[in-house]
């Protein structure tokens, strides 16, 4: 009884631990695919407050047609006027390497909750009136607080997306972006003719309904985890950061930055420009040209992010800039209506992905300097201020084909700058 009972128990036991075993494959094949899942969707989940922070970052483009409200209500002048815009750009320069040496103190997420904290300052100010020195300070405030986010979020987000998906993610996250431009003029415009209940604020019912929005983007990338790199050695000084420029890629993609930023501002002043000269247009007929390039360039941002998931990065900036030299050559010959346009569209599509391809490249160069590599790549849209007032020059004296012939300087530029991507990626 004994024996059976024995060769009984064995014969049990071998089959005992063969399902043991296989449970435990079962189990652990189960674990690991529950892990996945579960890292797939909190990647998801981090991603929601990160864009909505990248639409906050489209705030500060309200400035262009709110700047224009506040001369009509305040009877100021252009230049009184026009001072508004100026402040965003100046504030890039001022504040954006430090912003690269702020991250390396407190990190990145704390450095975007700050940011979107000036936003939302500035966007309560003019709610209590419109008055200049109220409009001054609130553009001044909107600025800084646009220069930190752009500082600190983009490489906020390669803390959450893998390398390769890195340009697409930002691409995406330009073209969150563009959404909450496009939308300032229209809110502003609702608001004035009040198309919707404005509380007695006409057009600056703009400013509460943004200011809500950057709150939900506070509470909601507040109570989101995100694990970021810990900083390895002491802070960057303001010298070090700047040294390195001194590395020739940085460099080169400093200029590329200051080449699209000078690109996308003069396209917007000058394609108006260019029809009134050309066509004898006046300026409400010829303003639809600055319409035309940011639909353009909101469609390319989108497109971008399925394009850049087919083809990598160096070969699309590549078709990017040829793209925007060829439509530069044919401003500077065409005179007819239609091939205008098109050219005008064609600059805004290839314009559209050139920053986040950019930016992403000089990351991914120097991934251990990314905050100060991200402060020196956002200081570069300081070429906003820089290309405008050469062109404003150039078509004092020569004409709008002056102004043209400005861009397709930084249009072959980036171009060259093209070829310095495929020989980077070649040589790492």
């Amino acid at each position: 009884m004994y024996k059976y009972g024995v060769t009984f128990i064995g014969a049990q036991s071998d089959a005992y631990i063969s399902v043991k075993k296989e449970t435990f494959r079962t189990q652990t094949t189960l674990y690991l695919l529950s892990r996945i899942m579960k890292d797939t969707k909190n990647i998801y989940l981090k991603l929601i407050p990160v864009m909505l922070c990248f639409f906050a970052m489209g705030f500060v483009d309200l400035v262009g047609i709110a700047s224009n409200y506040v001369k009509a209500d305040l009877g100021v002048s252009d230049s009184q006027a026009n001072i508004f815009p100026s402040l965003v750009f100046f504030w890039f320069l001022i504040f954006s390497v430090p912003t690269g040496m702020l991250m390396n103190k407190i990190g990145r997420k704390k450095t975007v909750l700050l940011s979107l904290l000036i936003t939302f300052l500035s966007l309560l100010l003019p709610i209590f009136g419109n008055g200049y020195a109220i409009m001054l300070l609130s553009f001044s405030l909107l600025g800084i607080g646009n220069t930190l986010m752009q500082t600190s979020l983009n490489p906020l987000l390669s803390n959450i997306i893998t390398s390769n998906k890195l340009a697409s993610s930002l691409t995406f996250g330009q073209f969150v972006k563009a959404i909450a431009s496009f939308l300032a003029p229209y809110i502003a415009m609702w608001g004035a003719t009040q198309s919707i209940p404005t509380f007695g604020l006409s057009w600056r019912v703009l400013f509460p309904i943004y200011m809500t929005i950057a709150i939900a983007a506070i509470l909601f990338l507040y109570i989101t985890p995100i694990t970021e790199e810990k900083m390895e050695g002491k802070a960057s000084t303001f010298k070090e950061c700047f040294a390195l420029l001194g590395e020739p890629f940085i460099l080169l993609s400093f200029l590329g930055i200051i080449c699209h930023v000078g690109i996308d501002v003069g396209t917007n002043t000058t394609a108006p420009k260019i029809l009134m000269e050309r066509l004898n247009w006046e300026l409400a007929e010829a303003s639809f040209a600055t319409s035309l390039y940011f639909i353009f360039r909101t469609v390319g941002s989108f497109l971008g992010v399925f394009i850049l998931s087919k083809l990598s990065s160096k070969t699309f900036f590549g078709i990017s800039a040829l793209m925007i030299t060829l439509a530069m050559v044919g401003l500077f010959f065409f005179d007819t209506q239609t091939p205008i346009y098109i050219c005008i569209a064609l600059i805004g599509f290839g314009n559209s992905n050139v920053f986040p391809i950019i930016f992403s490249q000089a990351l991914l160069h120097m991934p251990h300097k990314k905050n100060e590599v991200s402060g020196l790549m956002i200081m570069g849209l300081f070429g906003g201020t820089i290309f405008p007032l050469i062109m404003g020059f150039a078509s004092d004296a020569v004409g709008q084909l002056g102004a043209v012939s400005v861009m397709i300087v930084g249009a072959m530029y980036l171009i060259y700058y093209t070829s310095k991507i495929k020989l980077f990626n070649k040589n790492h």
